[in-house]
């Protein structure tokens, strides 16, 4: 399967409902390579990233942990080894990634569910941490997604991200579109004789906000930035943030990238 450019992709990621088909579409199609390819974009440094994350995240006995755009379920099983007593539910909306994902062996018992990180269907207050990792650049609508991320979280309780970070200025901006273009589309073509199934991490990233409106999003929505840590010279950010109960979830409107 290849993406519909001819309906071209900078405009299918402007609209949610748009956003999310062409989502749907890229991991049906990248979900069987899935572990591989993240691995080859990111010189092998993911699986560190990912448990740096974890490491990050409070000691806690026995929690309830979200983790969201599971994908293959590489953080959901951090999460079940880091915390074996705990409730672990892995969601994706793609079924394709969650086949993948139920095929790997966990350390404890998980869950996965089909569902959009914007509507889980999960209880008001009812999950101790939230991880996504390259969950927030991928949501249909980001302050949606913040939104239901806010709801289920207990009062304190946590959330972790790994993402590709857009730097501020515009010309770092456009250094890092090139590579990430021309890396991706490299291992596109190699794998799928498509190059955009993989562009489309450069294309994305020109809709998300950059490094300092995502923290100012993120507080904005009612959490409180614990911990911000940079990868491979700035192109990925992990951080770690809680729910202030304090602080009440503002009303934020979208930003035009």
């Amino acid at each position: 399967m290849k993406t519909r450019h001819s309906l071209g992709t900078r405009q299918r990621l402007g609209q949610p409902d748009s956003k999310r088909a062409l989502n749907r579409e890229i991991f049906t199609t990248v979900a069987p390579r899935y572990d591989l390819i993240t691995r080859l974009l990111s010189f092998a440094r993911d699986p560190a990233w990912k448990r740096h994350m974890i490491q990050g995240l409070p000691s806690l006995p026995a929690p309830v942990c979200l983790d969201l755009a599971c994908g293959t379920g590489d953080i959901t099983r951090l999460l079940a080894d880091r915390y074996p007593r705990g409730r672990v539910i892995g969601m994706d909306f793609t079924e394709a990634m969650l086949d993948m994902a139920r095929q790997h062996p966990v350390p404890a018992p998980v869950e996965y569910l089909c569902r959009d990180m914007a509507q889980t269907g999960l209880k008001d207050a009812s999950v101790d941490i939230v991880t996504g990792g390259y969950a927030l650049r991928n949501a249909g609508d980001l302050h949606a997604a913040l939104s239901e991320i806010f709801r289920i979280l207990k009062p304190g309780g946590w959330a972790a991200f790994l993402e590709f970070s857009k730097p501020h200025t515009r010309l770092l901006q456009r250094l890092e579109y090139g590579l990430l273009t021309f890396w991706g589309g490299l291992w596109g073509w190699a794998f799928h004789r498509n190059p955009g199934i993989y562009t489309y991490i450069a294309e994305s990233l020109a809709h998300f906000p950059d490094r300092p409106e995502l923290h100012h999003i993120l507080q904005a929505h009612g959490f409180s930035i614990q911990r911000s840590s940079l990868h491979f010279f700035g192109v990925a950010e992990c951080l770690i943030a809680y729910k202030n109960p304090k602080q009440v979830q503002l009303s934020v409107m979208p930003v035009d990238i």
